[in-house]
């Protein structure tokens, strides 16, 4: 009985753990969906890396909260997104998808730059 006592947390926190991973999988999908339907690529560029008129967005992505005030309220080359155009939980989908892409590797750990 105390084993199922020990164990049964642990399982419980390890399903979880994957269940709040796959969530977050789901979100990053939708933002990356709403990324590129609402084109936001064409100015951040499509993983968030910046472009001609947009600063780069990823992958150090800034706070959720700052990117809702900055979004809504910007007065720069970009439109402000009202609620209406762009909810909430876009937004926040938008986020996890920049949150999700992983930083480019060191140009020291390729093999075909270091010849």
């Amino acid at each position: 009985m105390s084993v199922l006592r020990i164990v049964a947390p642990a399982l419980l926190g390890a399903a979880l753990a994957l269940a709040h991973a796959s969530a977050l999988a789901q979100s990053a999908e939708k933002g990356r969906k709403a990324f590129m339907d609402r084109g936001c690529w064409q100015c951040h560029g499509t993983v968030g890396q910046g472009a001609l008129t947009g600063p780069k967005l990823a992958p150090e992505t800034k706070p959720l909260a700052f990117m809702d005030v900055f979004v809504r309220n910007s007065k720069g080359t970009m439109p402000p997104y009202p609620e209406a155009i762009l909810t909430k939980a876009e937004l926040a989908d938008i986020h996890a998808y920049l949150s999700s892409i992983p930083k480019s590797p060191d140009y020291k750990s390729i093999p075909l730059l270091n010849q």
